[in-house]
């Protein structure tokens, strides 16, 4: 497999790190002030660049007919734009707001959980907390607000979420502190108990190897997809 890293940041050098290791050849690093190799030569690129640059960055990778793996958040306002212009360059795209394993195996908690609050008329709150390093650009994070629209879409009685504790609305928390790579936790909680289920990130590395996945997945396939597609969830 030949792949393209867009965005040379702590997740595209520890990509090329874990792409090295199982012998996947890099032929195009793409940053702000980097353009090295060709596009066009790559199987799929692989997309953690800012979130300003997303969307620009996975248009020229369709223009090459080269799929896309996206892990950058913080710009789905714009993903129909994509969505259209993948299917007319009749190639393929992929975005998940976290690829580690482990953090769509806490997805599938989150969902269950909150469908068995549902069946209740609940006296608990919800919340959820989310802790990044203070280079993260986007606030609260992409996988935050997974959990919340996940817990929505499962739970009746909850309706949005914001950074307030008003019940009926999920309370959304977000600290940035140095050297945190990525702690998310859900909560619901009583006058009486609580209720908690969290994940932490040890490293970066469960992200590579998890796009990498996605990426050897996604090669001669057409469409928008999941991570639930590759896991079979």
């Amino acid at each position: 497999m030949k792949i393209a890293i867009i965005g040379y940041g702590k997740m595209g050098r520890t990509i090329e790190k874990i792409a090295k290791k199982e012998n996947i050849e890099v032929v195009c690093i793409v940053d702000k002030d980097i353009q090295e190799g060709n596009l066009s030569k790559a199987d799929v690129s692989i997309n953690f660049s800012v979130p300003s640059a997303a969307v620009e960055n996975i248009l020229k990778s369709f223009e090459c007919k080269v799929p896309v793996v996206c892990g950058t958040t913080g710009w789905l306002d714009n993903f129909d734009l994509v969505r259209n212009y993948c299917e007319k360059k009749e190639t393929a795209f992929i975005y998940s707001s976290n690829f580690s394993f482990a953090v769509n195996i806490f997805f599938k908690i989150n969902q269950y959980l909150a469908s068995l609050m549902n069946k209740y008329e609940s006296p608990y709150k919800a919340s959820i907390k989310e802790i990044h390093h203070k280079e993260k650009l986007d606030s609260p994070s992409g996988t935050a607000i997974s959990l919340a629209d996940d817990i929505i879409e499962q739970n009746k009685s909850l309706k949005s979420w914001g950074e307030n504790k008003i019940f009926k609305n999920i309370s959304m928390i977000s600290e940035r502190k140095n050297k945190k790579i990525g702690l998310h936790s859900v909560s619901y909680e009583s006058n009486y108990d609580k209720i908690k289920i969290q994940h932490e990130a040890l490293s970066r590395d469960s992200f590579a190897v998890g796009s990498i996945l996605a990426a050897r997945w996604i090669i001669n396939k057409k469409g928008i997809f999941k991570m639930d597609d590759i896991l079979g969830f």
